[in-house]
C-alpha cells in the first residue's frame, strides 16, 4: 500500500477569519434553506458556483466568519448533516 501524504501538518488559522464551504445539493432552494437552518441569522455570503451538465446537481460557495477551529468544525459537520445537502467539501 502506497501512502501518498505521511505528513501530519495541521491547518494552522489564525482565528476569526473567513472560511468557504462548497455545497452541492439538488436544488438552489432547498440549498438555501439548508444554509439558513444551520447558520440561522449569522452574517454570511452565498454565491452560485456551478450546475451539472444535466441539472441535476447545483453547487454554491458560503462564505463566513468562523470565530476558532470548533466553530469551523461544528458547521462543517451540520450541513454535512442536513437532509437538503449531499456534499460539503
Amino acid at each position: 500500500m502506497e501512502i501518498i501524504n505521511d505528513r501530519e501538518e495541521k491547518l494552522e488559522l489564525t482565528y476569526p477569519c473567513s472560511w468557504c464551504y462548497k455545497l452541492i445539493a439538488n436544488e438552489k432552494e432547498a440549498l438555501e434553506e439548508a444554509v439558513s437552518d444551520v447558520i440561522d441569522k449569522r452574517e454570511h455570503k452565498l454565491t452560485h458556483s456551478k450546475s451539472s451538465k444535466g441539472g441535476k446537481y447545483i453547487s454554491m460557495n458560503l462564505d463566513i466568519l468562523v470565530h476558532n477551529e470548533d466553530d469551523r468544525n461544528f458547521i462543517y459537520e451540520a450541513l454535512k448533516a442536513h437532509q437538503h445537502i449531499k456534499m460539503v467539501l
